[in-house]
């Protein structure tokens, strides 16, 4: 994913299905190139934003 969708994607609070690593995850905040995200266990990781994708509804991957 790249900078530009991830802050469309805050700003617009779109709920989407984000993933790190095959977690879901939300974004919380977006620093440069690396952004904070909480994961469903309640702990949150810094991770580069380009490690990040958008899963679509066909089980593929979408990397932006």
């Amino acid at each position: 994913m790249d900078y530009k969708r991830v802050k469309e994607i805050m700003e617009n609070r779109e709920i989407l299905d984000i993933y790190y690593h095959d977690n879901p995850v939300w974004i919380q905040e977006i620093k440069q190139d690396t952004a904070k995200v909480g994961f469903f266990n309640g702990t949150t990781q810094d991770v580069f934003i380009e490690e990040l994708y958008e899963k679509e509804d066909d089980d593929s991957y979408q990397v932006f």
